[in-house]
Formats: structure tokens, C-alpha cells, sequence
């Protein structure tokens, strides 16, 4: 815990940043810019959807003549303008909810809503702006399975750990620079293949700045699509940045109390505290653990990454784990341990 003195400079360096946009957002209005909503996939469940999204002026996008997106620098991902508290309309068929974006300009809230099982749309607006349509993922109630996977050296190699690292990959790294993880995206789609309704969620250290561009990168090669839980970077009120570690604990708890019926298969790698943070949670939830996938990194990756975290012994967790290299390696674990059917 920081001590006061401590508290109150982080809080001064938070208000700092939030100045700091104010001035952005005013002067981007004074030249005729408007905010508007860039939505996150999400997910719900019966009778509820829990909402994602950003409320930002962003520059103007550039198309290639096919009016696919042009090849994106990852600096371009931060230019956008948050606009904190802003009210935003959310609109599900006929029925309308307002609420308001946090001090960063993030929507994450949860609305009532009657939707059918599976991937469905809706929409989000700002100071009577055009709609921005936005993806959630409705799980049946009779779904028991699920899967969480990290993405950083998970489905995407980016060595993050390392600072140097992370910021060439997030600033300067054009993103059709970017590899997938061997045999990823093989294993996820045999995953959501093979359990039909299943909810995959992507759950990243990761900025939200990056979300359209994570977004376009699963397309590319082939993942199957998610609901994405990422992170707001910048200071709080007691901090430099935000815990990436907090971030992942909270939201599984948060995906246990949701769905208490399913069971999450979590896929990390052994690069970041991914073995840690599944550790705790299934030591507090065991029965929303259907298994572990650890991926290795090669050594070279963790030379990269700062080194690796040692796997733990897990032979009396209660649910299984396993760890390989690559996807093809993990899978073959979990086709072993009755997981993932043959292919």
C-alpha cells in the first residue's frame, strides 16, 4: 500500500492526465471534430449483455483501394482523444439505456437485454451521432464450456514483458509485422468447434487503444472470434499504471460469478504471471476450471521476455494442466486428457 505521500502525487499525476486530454478534446472540437463510440466485442448471458466500447475523437482512417484498413503503425492506435464522462446510447432493438463513460472515456456496463444465443448486435451513439454497431456474444444457458486465452506470446508473439519490448510492439510495430503463436489459431478454432455456443473470451494486459487492431489481427489469421476484455493504460489514484494482474484476477472472478455453470479452459503462457493468476483462481474456483494450457516460450522468446515463470506442480490443483510449445503441442495435451476431441 503507498504511503499518503505517494497516493497524492500518483492522484496529482491522474489529474495531470486527464488535463492534459481536456485540452486535446477542446481544441479537436474548435477545429469541427465530433467523439464517437468505437465498440468492443462483448458477451451476455439470459437477460443481460455487458457492454464495451470507447467514447474518442479519433483521426480520420485510412482505406487501401480495396477499402480494407491500411497497414497501421501501432502509435496511430493512441492518437484517438478520449472524452471521459460523456453519455452514450445504447440501443437493443426497440429499447434504448443511457450511460455515462468513465474519466477515460471506457463503456463497460452491464444492461438488460433479450437476446437469442450467440453473436448478436447493437448499438452505441454519442451527442446524436451516427450509431456505431457493436458485437456481443450471448451464451445459451445451457452452456458448460468456455475458453479464456491470453494474448500477448499466447496467440501473438510480442515478447511484452520486456519494457523496450513492449513499447516497439505497441508504438512502433506495423501490425502486419506481427506473428501468430505456431498453431494457435488451429487450437482455438478446434476448441470452438468442438463445443458448440462456447464463449471465447481474449483476456490481454493489452491497452484498449489496441482493440481494433488486436481485432483485425485475429481475422487475419484465422482465431476465432471473442469477446475481448483489455485494459485502459495510464495512471490512478494510487498508481503509475494499472495491475495487469488485477486486471485478468478480476475479470475471472467476475466470468465465475456470471456463469457459474461453466467451466473455463485457461490458456496462457509461461512468460508473465499467467501461471500465477490461474493458480489463484483455481485455488477460489475450482469447479469454474475446466483445465490449464501453459505455452512454453522458446528460449529465445524468453530471453526477450525477461526470462520465464516457473510452472508450478499442479498434481493436486484438481483440474488438469498441461504445457507445450506451440498450439499443435497443446493440443495433442488436451486431446491426452479428454479436453479437446481428435481431430
Amino acid at each position: 500500500m503507498p504511503d499518503p505521500q505517494t497516493r497524492d502525487k500518483i492522484h496529482w499525476i491522474a489529474k495531470l492526465e486527464g488535463r492534459f486530454h481536456g485540452w486535446r478534446e477542446r481544441l479537436a472540437r474548435r477545429r469541427g471534430r465530433r467523439p464517437s463510440v468505437v465498440p468492443f466485442a462483448g458477451y451476455g448471458g439470459d437477460g443481460w449483455v455487458r457492454v464495451l466500447g470507447r467514447v474518442l475523437i479519433v483521426p480520420p482512417s485510412k482505406a487501401t483501394p480495396s477499402g480494407e484498413p491500411a497497414s497501421v503503425r501501432g502509435w496511430r492506435a493512441f492518437l484517438g482523444i478520449p472524452v471521459g464522462f460523456a453519455t452514450v446510447t445504447i440501443t437493443v432493438g426497440d429499447r434504448t439505456h443511457e450511460v455515462v463513460a468513465d474519466r477515460g472515456g471506457v463503456i463497460d456496463t452491464v444492461i438488460d437485454a433479450d437476446l437469442a444465443a450467440g453473436w448478436q448486435s447493437l448499438h452505441l451513439s454519442v451527442e446524436g451521432g451516427e450509431a456505431s454497431e457493436a458485437r456481443v456474444f450471448v451464451v445459451a444457458p445451457e452452456v458448460r464450456f468456455g475458453v479464456v486465452c491470453d494474448v500477448d506470446d499466447t496467440v501473438m508473439v510480442t515478447a511484452l514483458p520486456r519494457p523496450l519490448l513492449a513499447a516497439w510492439n505497441s508504438f512502433v510495430l506495423d501490425e502486419h509485422a506481427r506473428q501468430p503463436v505456431p498453431g494457435m489459431a488451429v487450437l482455438l478454432e478446434r476448441l470452438a468447434r468442438s463445443h458448440p455456443g462456447a464463449p471465447v473470451i481474449y483476456l490481454s494486459t493489452g491497452a484498449w487503444n489496441v482493440a481494433p487492431t488486436l481485432t483485425r489481427f485475429l481475422e487475419r489469421h484465422l482465431f476465432p472470434s471473442g469477446s475481448m476484455l483489455l485494459t485502459d493504460w495510464g495512471p490512478t489514484h494510487d498508481r503509475w499504471f494499472r495491475s495487469g494482474k488485477d486486471h485478468k484476477l478480476t475479470n475471472l472472478r467476475r466470468l465465475a460469478q456470471e456463469f457459474p455453470h461453466v467451466q473455463w479452459l485457461l490458456i496462457g503462457d509461461d512468460g508473465q504471471h499467467d501461471d500465477e493468476i490461474y493458480t489463484t483462481f483455481t485455488r477460489e474456483h475450482t469447479t469454474s476450471v475446466a483445465g490449464v494450457a501453459i505455452r512454453r516460450l522458446s528460449p529465445a522468446q524468453a530471453v526477450l521476455a525477461g526470462g520465464r515463470t516457473a510452472v508450478d506442480d499442479h498434481t493436486a490443483a484438481g483440474v488438469p494442466w498441461v504445457t507445450e510449445d506451440d498450439g499443435a503441442g497443446l493440443a495433442d495435451r488436451l486431446e491426452a486428457i479428454g479436453l479437446l476431441p481428435e481431430g
